[in-house]
């Protein structure tokens, strides 16, 4: 993650959930508040309802790098938490991106002009 730091301390995962605003799918739930900085911060929470270890982390690491991959078309200074919920247990890549992109489409934090631009047809 080229433009973005991890979330790890306790207090910033509070601040984040009671000063926040959050919305949710069938797989995941999204925090996100302004951070102030030029700079985002990403925390992910899967807890132990989910799964054992193994399910935990390879859950962590798709919203990891699916953040990664888009990571250039979220405005930046915010800071998100995502929350996986028990039904992510058996998700699939292509269902954590289109989660992840749904959640971020609707706290309104993705980029209008990075995404106008990959639709854009250039003639000659």
């Amino acid at each position: 993650m080229k433009f973005s730091e991890s979330l790890k301390k306790n207090r910033d995962f509070q601040n984040v959930y009671r000063n926040g605003r959050s919305f949710a799918n069938r797989y995941l739930v999204m925090y996100v508040r302004k951070n102030g900085t030029e700079r985002n911060r990403l925390g992910i929470s899967v807890s132990k309802k989910v799964g054992n270890s193994v399910v935990r982390h390879r859950i962590t690491r798709l919203i990891r790098e699916v953040y990664r991959l888009q990571e250039d078309t979220f405005n930046s200074g915010l800071d998100v938490v995502v929350i996986a919920r028990v039904s992510a247990k058996d998700i699939s890549f292509h269902q954590v991106e289109s989660s992840l992109l749904h959640l971020a489409n609707l706290h309104s934090i993705m980029r209008l002009d990075d995404v106008n631009e990959k639709n854009t047809y250039i003639s000659d």
